[in-house]
């Protein structure tokens, strides 16, 4: 039953991305993204570059297909870049290429240093917070002299905003671990259950 619960959760979340995502039929647009592209534009005309973040490769996919019909210039880096590539992909980006670096979540995580983007845009949440703030900090790096601005996109009443929901418990519980303070305990065995659980 947990599998089964974890699958659906996981479609959902997909479907929340882009419909494409669950089914592969030609036509099928996504909301988030149009909202994406609206914020892009704003973005470009204030001359600023962004790291677009997504767990879903797929996604990435869909807006590189976009990316490329609209002229957009942009650079990529997932799991299937070749580790000879990752360098100088960062590097064309550090040296101006590119107004968007397209970027997989697991493969943007950790030892990138992407201080010329000064926006980060996270297309979908990822259950780990932690996750998402240290691939945020790509640009949060020594030698980034500009303010940086992170967005989330999260689908309105769906499972999306659950996910989020589930950061603040597991951000609040690791601050009051971490912090040494007594405050976690003020959480109920069922409430603890139910954060594990989730």
């Amino acid at each position: 039953r947990n599998l089964i619960l974890g699958i659906d959760q996981y479609v959902l979340r997909q479907a929340c991305s882009h419909p494409r995502l669950v089914l592969d039929q030609p036509g099928l647009t996504s909301s988030k993204l149009a909202c994406f592209f609206e914020l892009f534009e704003d973005l470009r005309a204030g001359k600023h570059r962004c790291l677009v973040f997504s767990q879903f490769t797929r996604l990435l996919d869909l807006l590189q297909a976009e990316l490329v019909a609209r002229g957009v210039s942009f650079l990529r880096l997932d799991g299937s870049t070749p580790v000879a590539d990752r360098r100088s992909r960062v590097d064309a980006f550090q040296n101006g290429q590119g107004d968007l670096f397209l970027i997989s979540l697991k493969a943007g995580g950790t030892g990138l240093n992407l201080t010329a983007a000064d926006y980060v845009v996270h297309l979908d949440p990822w259950w780990n917070p932690a996750s998402e703030d240290q691939a945020s900090d790509r640009a949060h790096r020594l030698g980034q002299t500009r303010p940086v601005t992170i967005y989330r996109l999260i689908a309105r009443d769906s499972v999306e905003e659950k996910v989020v929901c589930l950061h603040g418990h597991k951000r609040q519980l690791a601050f009051d671990l971490l912090e040494g303070s007594n405050q976690a305990s003020g959480l109920g065995t069922d409430q603890l259950r139910e954060l594990l659980r989730r």
